[in-house]
């Protein structure tokens, strides 16, 4: 497990902690194998029933550590951030999130994919992808537009604006909101209070709330393959050469 990633398990909730503040909490290519590994042996384990993402310090995660992107992607399948896209589309049991700070590109997108979405009135969220020639990640592109509906979707993603804590919550993408200060008491005792139910019953409801998971995980293969395209154009690459030449 990466020192930058720091695991608890209460009450049958795993909470998986980004610690990297320094960097916003950033995540590089070892933060997403350790979580990787988390996943898979949480799925394994039945004292664990619940999962709770949150980030260290001030910020919930800046998103992609783009220093991995410098150089570009070899191999889209065995880059640790689709697979952890996938691990967290596949993942069978409840996810929270307690969001403060920034929630940055995939630290956006990640929340699309919890159960329940705690946040701080003045969180920010920002998924701005295309400001850097890259297309939307996770299967945003098709939860985004279901979720928030189309027209802020495209705000969202081609427009490349962030959104508030508050603004998520009155879309309907966070379900309550909290000051920092008990952020992550609020977060914790709703998935205390899924781990505590029916572990199939809470399963199957999960399952039926979700609905057929083929085209997500179908608009996941096809976003990694534009993404993986893009970060080797001469647009991309320029702009991301020009975001690591600033002060």
């Amino acid at each position: 497990m990466s020192e930058n990633i720091l695991t608890k398990t209460t009450d049958g909730v795993l909470r998986l902690t980004f610690n990297r503040p320094e960097k916003k909490n950033a995540l590089n290519r070892d933060m997403y194998c350790a979580m990787i590994d988390a996943l898979e042996a949480a799925g394994r384990d039945d004292a664990i029933r619940a999962l709770l993402f949150a980030g260290a310090g001030e910020d919930f995660t800046a998103g992609n550590d783009l220093a991995d992107f410098r150089d570009g992607v070899d191999n889209i399948e065995t880059f640790p951030a689709l697979q952890f896209v996938r691990a967290i589309a596949a993942f069978e049991k409840p996810m929270v999130a307690a969001v403060q700070g920034d929630a940055i590109g995939v630290g956006a997108t990640l929340l699309f994919h919890c159960d329940l979405v705690y946040a701080t009135p003045d969180a920010r969220l920002w998924m701005p992808f295309i400001d850097l020639g890259l297309v939307p990640e996770a299967g945003v592109s098709l939860l985004a537009p279901h979720r928030l509906g189309l027209a802020r979707a495209a705000q969202y993603l081609l427009l490349g604006d962030a959104f508030t804590g508050e603004e998520a919550f009155r879309f309907g993408l966070a379900n309550a909101l909290a000051p920092a200060a008990q952020l992550m008491d609020v977060a914790h005792d709703s998935a205390r209070r899924l781990a505590a139910k029916p572990v199939q019953a809470l399963r199957e409801s999960r399952r039926l709330l979700r609905g057929d998971p083929a085209a997500l995980r179908a608009r996941i293969d096809v976003e990694a393959r534009l993404f993986a395209s893009a970060l080797a154009s001469p647009e991309t690459r320029t702009r991301l050469a020009a975001f690591f030449s600033r002060p």
